[in-house]
């Protein structure tokens, strides 16, 4: 057996758990970029393929296929009250998307009405609601690879505020990749994945700066889950590392730091990659167990279950708070 990290934070490899449909696109692109998982199990990946959306059942069957986003990449799943939706941003589109588990189109949202946009591109990577603990249901933008510029429309779409992270904070975001409102916290608290500088910097719901953090242990934020006090990063250069309540570093799960040294990485020949060794996770999600999904940016995509172990069971295993997943 395989496994990743070191006890209390212990998993088992499983690197064939979950399929991608060996479709045309699916081997062209199928670049593996978003997933969730839904209060029954689900488990939801966005990958550039057509059909783009792949819905699993925990034990691995593919249950359901839907949706064209040629630029699939962020994928948010939100509860409002007794329901669940799936936010998803086309970057090649671009566009936003509230849907249904099913697929049923309840919201879209293009390109908000900034000025940078007069003489940039648009190119919309993540999106955060604000629906923890009755929040005003506010809509969050990432424009990871447009502008860096994250952006705030009400629950309706009607665009109120952009933040650039010059708001006496950190500074100027580089790559605002990942962005999600921590469950942890009593009141909301919105993470983003400042990628490009190698940290995550945290603004409350009104858009004004709290603080930043790993700055000395950091190299590639790409996004956040979460599982109790635990916060899980996928980072793209090459692991995923986890952070206690305090957001301190406390694992790091499938390190290969010699994956960036292949020539083209992260797109490299499939007989190069390795179980138990990451090349370039892009998203992450956890289930009610604890156990992880990671999928990873990298043609033909790849999904990785890291099945949390037995000897790690003194972590909670249930939320510390109202239960919300967030990818």
């Amino acid at each position: 057996m395989i496994t990743a990290g070191k006890a209390p934070y212990l998993y088992s490899w499983c690197e064939n758990h979950l399929r991608i449909p060996q479709t045309f696109s699916g081997k062209e692109n199928g670049r593996t970029h978003g997933v969730a998982v839904s209060r029954d199990g689900r488990i939801f990946v966005f990958h550039q393929a057509t059909p783009s959306v792949l819905c699993f059942s925990p034990q691995g069957k593919l249950l359901d296929i839907w949706g064209v986003f040629p630029g699939a990449h962020g994928l948010t799943l939100v509860e409002e009250g007794a329901e669940e939706f799936l936010w998803l941003t086309d970057e090649f589109d671009p566009v936003v998307v509230k849907c249904t588990l099913e697929g049923r189109v309840r919201m879209a949202i293009g390109r908000p009405p900034h000025p940078a946009y007069a003489s940039c591109d648009y190119r919309p990577t993540w999106i955060a609601v604000n629906t923890y603990r009755g929040g005003n249901g506010d809509i969050w933008i990432a424009d990871g690879y447009g502008a860096h510029l994250l952006h705030r429309l009400d629950a309706k779409g009607n665009y109120l505020q952009t933040i650039t992270g010059d708001e006496g904070g950190a500074g100027r975001f580089n790559c605002p990749h990942g962005i999600a409102f921590d469950p942890r916290k009593f009141t909301p608290e919105l993470y983003i994945a400042d990628r490009g500088n190698r940290r995550v910097q945290v603004y409350d719901s009104e858009g004004r700066f709290l603080r930043s953090f790993g700055e000395n242990f950091l190299t590639s934020p790409d996004g956040f889950a979460f599982h109790g006090d635990t916060l899980i990063i996928p980072e793209l250069c090459v692991r995923v590392t986890l952070c206690d309540a305090r957001d301190r570093l406390v694992a790091l799960l499938g390190e290969n730091d010699d994956a960036l040294k292949t020539p083209g990485w992260p797109e490299v020949d499939r007989a190069q990659i390795l179980p138990g060794r990451f090349n370039s996770p892009h998203g992450a999600a956890a289930d009610r167990e604890g156990n992880i999904y990671i999928v990873e940016w990298l043609v033909g995509g790849r999904i990785t279950l890291l099945r949390r172990l037995t000897s790690a069971s003194h972590m909670q295993t249930q939320p510390t708070t109202t239960p919300w997943h967030q990818s």
